[in-house]
Parts: C-alpha cells; structure tokens; sequence
C-alpha cells in the first residue's frame, strides 16, 4: 500500500523532524533555554514567579540594599553610604544596578536581588550562545548545567556583588577565547568591556585574576605572542574609560577612599585574618563540589578527562609532534577552561579570608566542561558507576530538601522515621527515574531527567498554590515561610512594625548575629541601636536580645523596668519592652 507523502512525514520520529527542520530544532532550543532558565533563577524570587520567597540573608545582603536605597534617595552615584556614613568597601555597580532596580519596581527584598539573577540570566544565555558556535552540540547541556547548579542557582538570588564580578568576569573570559580562535577584534571588546564591569563590582581582583589565566594559558602552550595582541589599545581605552571616572570621583569626594577599598578591603582582607573569615587551605574543595551539585559527579569527570586530554597535548607538543590530519580548530578550549578554572581556586586557597561567593568565577567554566563532555559521551557512552553515582547524588539532594522543613522546626532532634523513611523514598525515586529515563531514551535525556526533581524540589520549597492560582495550595508556601523565619529578620521585623511602626520608634538589639541586626534596619528602614556600640538608649525602646545574654542585661539596665513581649525561638532571640531612664 502507498502511503500519502503528508502521512509519511507525520509517521516521521520527532528526531527525523528535528533533522529536517534545523530552524525548528533552534527554536525549541531556545524555548527550553528560556523557560528553564527563567524558572531556576527566578521562581520564588519575583512576584510574578512564586511570590517574594526568602527575605534577605546574612549580613551582607541587607547592608548592601540599603546602601543603594540611600544611594538613590541622594540621587547620588558616586559615594556609597551606610546610614549616612562613606562605606567604601566595595566598587558601585551593584549598588548602580539596584538603584535602578529599585527605582523601577519599587524597595524591596526581591527586587534587590535582581540585579544578580539577571546577570546570571545573561551568563547562561552567552555560554549557550558561546558554545553554539564554537563548540556545537553541547551548548544546551552547558548553559542548563550552569544555570542549575547550586552556586550559580543561589548567588543568583543574593543582593552580592558576587554575581556583578562572576558574571561579567566569565563573558569576558568566553570573549578572550573566542578572539583567541577567531583573531578577530570583535571578541576582544568583549574581554575589556567585561572585566571592566566585573572591576567596577569588585575591583582589581578582576583584571588580576585575567592576567593570571591569560599569562598560565600562552606559557603552557608556548604561545607568549598572544599576550602582546591581547593589548588592544581601544580596548585598553574602554576599560580606562569606564573605569577610572568613578574612582578618581570617590577618591575626590573620599580622601581615605584608596586606604580603605585597596589597602583595607583587598590587601589586607587577602593577607590578614582581620575580617574574620579564616578557613583551611582546603576549604574550597567542598565549596566547588557542593557548588556544583547535583552535577558534582559528572563535572569531577569531565574535569579529570580535560586534564588528561590537556597533558596529552602539553606533551605532544613538547616533544614538538603535531595532529596535522586530526588537530581541529578549539582542542585548546579544555585546556583553557581547566586554567580558567583553577586559577581562582588556587589564588584564594592562600587567602587568609575565605568567603564561598570567592571562587563563583570558577564554577562557569567547569559547568561548560561538563555539558562539552557529556555530548561526546553520546557517541561513547557514558560509564555506568558515573551515572549511578550522579542518580544518587541528585537522589540525595532530593532528600534533603524534603526533610528540610522539618530539621528547621526541630533542629535538635532526628525527624521522624516516618519523616526520614518518606524523604528517602523521595530520593530514591528521583535516582531511579534518572537511571530509567537515560537507559530507555539515551544519555541526551539526562538533563532533563536530572532537572524534573530540581524543579520538583523549587515548587515544593517556594509552594505552587500562588503561581498556578490554585488557592487550596496556598498552604505549601509554609516550607519557605519556614526558612524564612529562621534565617532572615523579615518576619521579626514584621511583627516590630505591628507594635511599633517603622521610623515610629526605637529598636535596639544586645548580642544578635549581625544579620538580625542589618536585616532589621533594612526592613524598618531605620538603624537598629547595639547596645554594646552605642550604649543603651535612654527613650523607651524595643531590644531585641538573644536568649543566651538575658542575664547580662541586669547590669546594664539597673534601675530601668523591662519587660519580655515575645519569644522567637526560630532563631532563639527573645523581645522586650524597655521603658525610658527616669
């Protein structure tokens, strides 16, 4: 029997379909991009995805939203302030970037953090492109990889300056290499202009941090011409001129400004522990690999096989054996991102201070490594113990999130054995749909068999009543509000505003972690009084004290009535009424 030509084509697999419609297979691509990118860095985050999710977080974040909302209210540009004191610790992109963020949506948590979530959007979106064009074939895996691992997926949704340097610092890095196979001066705008946004947001560390992966990079391959055509007298010109016109204007306006940012706050901060960071030599081992989860496994593999094939090549080319038939245009691209890689890991393994959010420009180029290794996997086949090695890991995250809720109410105690034996199941059941979904359609379906429990865990963390406009649902929203209560003082500064509006009276605070005490002055907008900095207020006030200090309130109250209003235990702080000093 003849078959009509138009049900032929309809009996055609969508693979044949995607083969005989290139531009189908690029729009699908980019849907796929778009939507998941969008969901892993923005759900939970802004209103329209989730609601405001997790208020803000350390001390950090809370300082440095403030700082661009005074910043803005001064409708000033040029010097950072802390409640209305010079903070120069930091360059002024991301607080340039909040300003506006804040102008636009208005102050508030989560608009505070979307100057990061999206840089990082732009990130994931230019290594997709990046890798289309010189790598094809592994683009979608790396910019998916990147976009849901965990540094990236929670710096992301940071109000940091660690994404501002990550960020730009990683596309010029992509650029660099791009003019370095290219030889055209296109790309190479590329490396100025980045690493002078990413200088703007940190500092010297980034251009430093260049220079060392470009000078590791030409000595490694023999190539020291490369850096002599780096210098590129427009591009030298750009980055000066984007650079120095607010650091000369702060310096103007901040005489103590170089002492502070460069002498303070990068020499000291590197060579000293005064910042009280101290960590082992080695701590930034478990931070890329917890980083890197649930693709730790498969990154340590394409890590080692880059390695090898870099060695490989090191040593062909020192015995000066050339690939004249098999050599093809990017085997140098591996070895670059293993430098590229390193090089942070290794500089600030020998800093005193150790901060996670140190090493994020490292991340970017392993998360490429491994969405470039698992696409030559498909022809190869990927190992068995690799598979079920990364099935398990994405099983036990899984579990760990499902039991997350539970270790916040009661993190003295094991949860329940039907708690644990429920979030192991959980788990177990995310490793083997992984296990299944690869073995019945191939190693392509591994991301998306990897990411269906990521997006799973997100819509269990961050509720899905809300976004799908289901109100019956609304009450699984409680797994966030769990986290939120016992890591930000945005619900305790809540309750504050309740008994005592914001600007309306005073807050102190006696022996609280210093996230409690920014956190609270962000919120009410108004600096929180430290007993232990500024004395003990003689007005009436609300303090807000951990409960372990209550007995050393006595002496520092003699003569004054108080008296406990309330008890937060999520974060074992306890609130009182303090009359005025008669």
């Amino acid at each position: 029997m003849v078959i009509p030509s138009r049900l032929k084509t309809l009996s055609h697999s969508p693979a044949s379909l995607l083969a005989r419609f290139p531009a189908l297979e690029t729009v699908l691509e980019a849907a796929t991009l778009f939507i998941l990118t969008a969901f892993f860095l923005f759900y939970g985050l802004v209103p329209i995805f989730g609601g405001a999710g997790i208020g803000l977080v350390g001390a950090d974040e809370p300082r440095y939203a403030q700082v661009a909302r005074e910043m803005l209210q001064r409708h000033d540009f040029i010097t950072p302030t802390l409640w209305g004191k010079p903070w120069l610790e930091k360059p002024a992109l991301y607080y340039w970037r909040a300003m506006f963020s804040f102008r636009e949506f208005g102050i508030h948590d989560w608009s505070a953090r979307l100057p990061s979530a999206s840089f990082a959007f732009i990130l994931v979106t230019l290594i997709y492109l990046h890798i289309r064009r010189f790598r094809r074939g592994g683009q979608l895996d790396a910019a998916l990889i990147t976009a849901s691992c965990a540094g990236i997926l929670s710096f992301a949704r940071g109000a940091s300056t660690d994404m501002q340097l990550a960020a730009p610092f990683c596309i010029g890095m992509l650029g660099w290499y791009a003019w370095y196979e290219t030889d055209s001066k296109f790309w190479l705008f590329d490396l100025y202009f980045f690493v002078g946004a990413a200088t703007l947001a940190k500092g010297p560390v980034a251009p430093f941090l260049a220079i060392l992966i470009l000078i590791t990079f030409a000595g490694l391959r023999k190539e020291w011409s490369i850096l002599r055509r780096t210098i590129w007298w427009p591009g030298v010109i750009l980055y000066l001129a984007m650079v120095l016109p607010w650091f000369i204007a702060v310096q103007k306006r901040n005489p103590n400004f170089l002492k502070i940012f460069f002498l303070q706050h990068n020499i000291e901060r590197f060579a000293t522990t005064r910042f009280h960071h101290e960590q082992a030599f080695w701590f930034y081992i478990p931070a890329v690999l917890l980083a890197l989860t649930p693709w730790a496994i498969l990154a340590i593999a394409a890590f080692v096989d880059a390695v090898r094939g870099s060695v490989a090549e090191w040593r062909a080319r020192r015995s000066k054996y050339h690939y004249m038939g098999t050599f093809r245009a990017g085997d140098a691209f591996p070895e670059f991102l293993v430098i590229w890689a390193l090089i942070p890991i290794i500089f600030f393994s020998f800093s005193e201070s150790k901060l996670a959010g140190y090493i994020l420009p490292s991340i970017p180029p392993l998360t490429i490594l491994t969405g470039d290794y698992l696409n030559r996997m498909r022809e190869r086949g990927l190992k068995s113990w690799l598979l079920i090695s990364h099935a398990v890991l994405t099983g036990l995250l899984t579990g760990f999130i499902v039991l997350l809720p539970l270790n916040l109410q009661h993190p003295e105690t094991l949860p329940p054995l039907n708690a644990m034996f429920a979030g192991g199941m959980t788990g177990f059941a995310a490793a083997v749909f992984i296990l299944i979904t690869v073995y019945r359609f191939g190693l392509k379906r591994l991301r998306i068999a990897t990411m269906t429990p990521m997006v799973i865990m997100l819509l269990f963390l961050f509720g899905i009543g809300p976004f799908f406009g289901i109100h019956a649902l609304a009450n699984t929203k409680r797994n966030i509000a769990l986290v939120d209560i016992t890591f930000s003082a945005r619900p305790l500064a809540g309750i504050l505003d309740r008994i005592t509006p914001p600007g309306g009276g005073t807050v102190a605070v006696f022996r609280v972690r210093r996230d409690v005490e920014y956190g609270l002055s962000f919120y009410r907008n108004q600096r929180v009084i430290d007993y232990d900095q500024d004395g003990v207020p003689t007005q009436q006030h609300l303090l807000v004290v951990r409960d372990s200090f209550i007995d050393q309130l006595r002496p520092l109250l003699a003569g004054r009535t108080y008296e406990p209003l309330f008890t937060y235990p999520a974060q074992n702080l306890v609130v009182y009424l303090v009359n005025a000093r008669q």
